[in-house]
């Protein structure tokens, strides 16, 4: 099971940009992660095709299962 925290972002265009990093630190900090997205914004340390990021939209925990199925 593979996880993955996503940082939503607003572009200067109001297109959402999704940063996403594997194998989150579990129970997640709302607090660290608000304040890294408040940085990542005030540096201005990521732009996207769309422009630079303005705002937060949001941070999630992703979670990806994968089962294989045999063939016959």
């Amino acid at each position: 099971m593979a996880k993955q925290i996503e940082l939503l972002f607003e572009n200067l265009e109001g297109k959402t940009v999704r940063i996403s990093l594997d194998e989150p630190i579990e129970p997640t900090d709302p607090v660290a992660i608000n304040a890294a997205m408040d940085q990542i914004i005030l540096d201005n340390a990521l732009t996207s095709s769309g422009g630079d990021l303005v705002t937060k939209k949001g941070a999630r925990i992703v979670e990806r299962n994968v089962t294989d199925i045999p063939l016959a």
